[in-house]
């Protein structure tokens, strides 16, 4: 490990190194019974007096953060190793340390807005409700490996390996053109399609493209919260735009915006499926009021109970509506592609966007989806995941009639979750910690409003994840900790 001294600063040599050391023990960058470089070379290599060494490293050896042995030097302690008791660095290590003040220099603080949240170890729990995470033993690995293979080819590799600066693998292009949008009605040349680092990525390169301060954009409420992060981070005036059994209502403030985010196949997160007559509406007020509409159709795939509906696109005229896919919902979340379909100059203004964040997409992965796709890999995991989800949701309706009686609605979609409305006393953030004690893991569905602290008493439940003979012993426990509070 390099260490470096400010011989121009205010604070003493001795003090510099004393904190750069601390600081790296405390880190876990020196680990319990790492040798440091002897008092002789590291004084040349900073070139200060060995005595400044010396003393640092006996006053550390002195607080326990280092041990000195004969002939074998000094170490950092490893039976009182200040990181395994959980001790936080010291005010005084650090408090002659000049630095920067973040706070003042920050334009946007992304970190402070409500997201979605669960437990990253939310597969060790027994009864995991989560949502947007499948099952991982239902997924074909052999395939996917396979798949995996013949993109490492050395003819594939000559493909995919090089930079491709802004453009996409052609392959995967295709398949999404040919296999994956007819299914939604639509049908785009393959300058109308850009591939993304998923569906987050693909609201993001739209909002940085059309939206700025004071921009009107109209957002579901409740909805998808990272959809109303990103276009607050980016300056949008938000209106919100409130729910019955057709979806997204049309209402007056609808009208006064200049885009309009939708997500009309399956909306999230209620599941209740726009009206037909809706959709015409909406598309009629954005014709009529030079609108744009982005459609998010995130899980089209999971329409297993009613007759398949076209995405919004296919039914779009004048070229108003943007549309997002996910191959991550679809596939599995740490895939982290998904694709944008619209007007081709849109698509080349949001390419040349695309190649100041990230370039493009990494090209072994968009290879072998594209070979997964056009060996019909994915068209048999689709109908399986159905097959499972269908019995699932079954189940688990059956059960929340049983146990939670009048807290969900049915929905025509199929989809991967319920959306529950608790007492209006109910607190989920605080039921949400109570269920993980038992074992089980719920989504509160607070972020998903505006006014998140009036809504506390919704969440959701998602079953793609949990096993089938689990659903019940779950939804029974649950039901057991809301009526005790």
């Amino acid at each position: 490990m390099i260490f470096s001294v400010d011989k121009q600063s205010a604070v003493s040599i001795q003090e510099q190194l004393r904190t750069k050391l601390v600081a790296a023990i405390l880190n876990g960058q020196l680990m319990p019974g790492t040798s440091l470089p002897s008092t002789r070379k590291l004084s040349g290599d900073l070139e200060v007096s060995r005595t400044t060494v010396v003393l640092v490293y006996e006053r550390l050896v002195e607080d326990g953060f280092l041990v000195s042995q004969d002939r074998s030097g000094f170490r950092v302690n490893p039976d009182n190793h200040p990181a395994h008791s959980g001790e936080a660095v010291s005010e005084n290590v650090l408090e002659n340390v000049a630095g920067p003040v973040w706070e003042a220099r920050f334009r946007k603080q992304p970190g402070l807005q409500r997201n979605i949240s669960k437990p990253l170890n939310w597969q060790e729990y027994r009864f995991p409700f989560v949502y947007g995470q499948p099952d991982p033993s239902l997924f074909p690995l052999p395939a996917w490996r396979e798949c995996s293979r013949q993109a490492m080819s050395e003819l594939a590799m000559r493909d995919w390996s090089s930079d491709a600066i802004v453009q996409d693998d052609p392959y995967l292009v295709q398949e999404i053109g040919t296999k994956l949008l007819p299914k939604r009605g639509i049908f785009a040349a393959e300058d109308e399609i850009l591939i993304t680092s998923g569906a987050q990525n693909a609201l993001y390169l739209i909002a940085t493209q059309l939206i700025g301060a004071g921009t009107r954009v109209g957002v579901e409420d409740p909805g998808y919260p990272d959809a109303r992060n990103i276009f607050e981070i980016h300056g949008a005036d938000l209106c919100s735009l409130p729910l019955d059994s057709e979806g997204a209502v049309m209402t007056g403030e609808a009208e006064t915006c200049q885009y309009l985010f939708l997500t009309p196949s399956h909306h999230s997160p209620t599941t209740v499926s726009m009206s037909e007559e809706r959709r015409a509406a909406f598309l009629a007020l954005a014709s009529r009021r030079d609108q744009i509409l982005i459609e998010d159709d995130y899980e089209s795939e999971t329409n297993y109970l009613g007759t398949p509906v076209p995405a919004m696109k296919a039914e779009d005229q004048e070229g108003r509506v943007i549309y997002v896919g996910s191959l991550s919902k679809s596939m599995f979340p740490g895939l982290r592609l998904g694709y944008i379909v619209a007007d081709r100059r849109l698509i080349q203004e949001l390419r040349a966007f695309r190649r100041l964040m990230l370039r493009h997409a990494p090209s072994n992965n968009q290879r072998t989806t594209s070979l997964f796709i056009a060996q019909g890999y994915h068209d048999t995991y689709i109908r399986k995941l159905n097959r499972i989800y269908k019995e699932r949701r079954e189940i688990m309706g059956d059960c929340l009639a049983r146990y939670l009686p009048g807290m969900s609605r049915d929905s025509s979609f199929g989809g991967t979750s319920f959306w529950l409305q608790g007492p209006s006393g109910l607190d989920t953030e605080e039921l949400a910690g109570q269920a993980l004690e038992a074992g089980i893991v719920i989504e509160p569905g607070a972020p998903h409003f505006r006014e998140p602290e009036k809504n506390r008493h919704f969440f959701r439940l998602g079953f793609s994840s949990i096993p089938t003979d689990r659903i019940e012993e779950g939804v029974k426990l649950l039901a057991g900790l809301i009526q005790s509070d």
